[in-house]
């Protein structure tokens, strides 16, 4: 499968307050429930580990991940009050990632640049 050349992944992670588990579930079928309809976003899921939940996602550039954050903004707040976010990256071409540095850089996330890749 050949990715886009303008795909930007975000890569949060939450540690879920103990005995929250079962909010954490709903909250993530409710993100799950508000990204479906994104056009831009080309994938979307959690996986978890114990108390960490990572969600994997993608998008088509940084317009879908601006577009995404707006449009989830409510959920997370949910999310953020069972759960902490310990880390948050952002992934992807020098020139999607320097389109989110400026809007998300209160996140103080981190912003990993693409400098290699397989090519098919």
């Amino acid at each position: 499968m050949s990715l886009p050349t303008n795909l930007v992944t975000i890569h949060p992670y939450f540690k879920v307050h103990p005995g929250k588990e079962t909010e954490a579930d709903a909250v993530m079928e409710k993100f799950v429930a508000t990204t479906r309809g994104e056009e831009l976003c080309l994938f979307y899921e959690f996986t978890v580990l114990g108390d960490e939940v990572f969600c994997r996602e993608g998008y088509a550039g940084a317009a879908g991940v601006l577009h995404h954050l707006e449009n989830v903004g409510a959920v997370l707040g949910e999310m953020l009050t069972i759960a902490d976010l310990t880390r948050l990256e952002f992934h992807g071409s020098a020139e999607e990632i320097d389109k989110l540095r400026e809007p998300l850089g209160h996140l103080n996330p981190g912003f990993f640049v693409l400098k290699r890749a397989l090519e098919r």
